[in-house]
């Protein structure tokens, strides 16, 4: 088996790690702070690495971090630079398409190869290897990285040579998401306006006509009121400028944003819902009221 690594083993990353262990590959894990995904990882065979520089060594690194700033921080052309010659870094995160560019020059300059897979799934999909994985970058090195991916995924998307493309898809899909939450608010406060119970709205949907996993998964989370913060508030809000910015550079007008992004800065602004999970946005629609 292959000597893989995998850098951020955070909640996210450590079911995406531990596949990487069922299928028997030898795995350096680096990780800013200690945590019980840390220990948990070592005790089942990973071996911890002090720096990002000794996980370069591997022959697929894979990395999964939270923001632009601190992939840019973390892979910085020094530290690109003391990879290994046949190393391939395969960028798993959500990130915007300036820091996915830069990412990709860095790594061109040091030589050395360079594929974005953004996933797509929750924790526990990730935890039972179950991700949709978006791929951009070189098909000679897609073709070589994906046998080492599989444990991981549903399934492999491959969308060209470029890595910002993979990252495009998946701040669209990020964006449909959030259409979602915004649709699945709006219907299920106007019934239960009526008196009806929201989950029951629910289950007609899913069961008629929009069969997804986030219709199920978030209607659920709106009907029960349930928003522990599996994501973020303040993620989803930078998913959502993700897309802002992505449609400003190809000059894209996309009509519903601003009430979007009204409804993300009313949230992040609310003490009872800035922490919760972004589908908490639809306590601000059962809280409306026409004027």
């Amino acid at each position: 088996m292959a000597q893989l690594a995998f850098i951020g083993v955070g909640v996210m990353g450590a079911g995406m790690a531990g596949n990487l262990l069922n299928a028997g590959h030898d795995l350096l894990i680096w990780n800013r702070s200690d945590s019980e995904a840390v220990a948990e990882l070592v005790a089942r065979g990973a071996t911890r690495v002090a720096t990002i520089e000794e996980a370069l060594q591997a022959e697929v690194v894979c990395s999964m971090l939270a923001t632009d700033q601190a992939m840019l921080d973390r892979f910085s052309p020094e530290v690109i630079a003391s990879a290994s010659p046949s190393t391939v870094h395969v960028s798993m995160a959500t990130l915007s398409l300036e820091a996915v560019d830069e990412l990709e020059r860095r790594h061109q300059d040091a030589g050395i190869a360079f594929v974005s897979a953004p996933v797509f799934g929750r924790p526990n999909v990730a935890a039972a290897g179950q991700l949709n994985i978006a791929l951009g970058g070189d098909p000679a090195v897609v073709e070589r990285v994906s046998p080492l991916l599989q444990p991981m995924a549903k399934q492999l998307w491959n969308f060209g040579d470029r890595p910002r493309n993979a990252n495009l898809v998946k701040i669209a899909v990020n964006y449909n998401l959030i259409h979602a939450i915004q649709a699945l608010s709006e219907s299920i406060a106007l019934v239960e306006r009526a008196g009806i119970d929201g989950q029951q709205l629910v289950d007609l949907l899913t069961s008629a006509a929009f069969t997804g996993s986030a219709y199920t998964g978030y209607g659920k989370l709106i009907a029960s009121k349930d928003y522990a913060p599996l994501f973020p508030m303040p993620l989803g809000f930078k998913d959502f400028r993700l897309a802002e910015s992505a449609a400003a550079e190809y000059d894209l007008v996309m009509p519903s944003t601003p009430v979007l992004r009204q409804q993300f800065e009313a949230a992040l602004a609310d003490d009872e819902l800035k922490d919760l999970d972004w589908s908490a946005l639809a306590e601000l629609v059962r809280r409306s009221h026409a004027n």
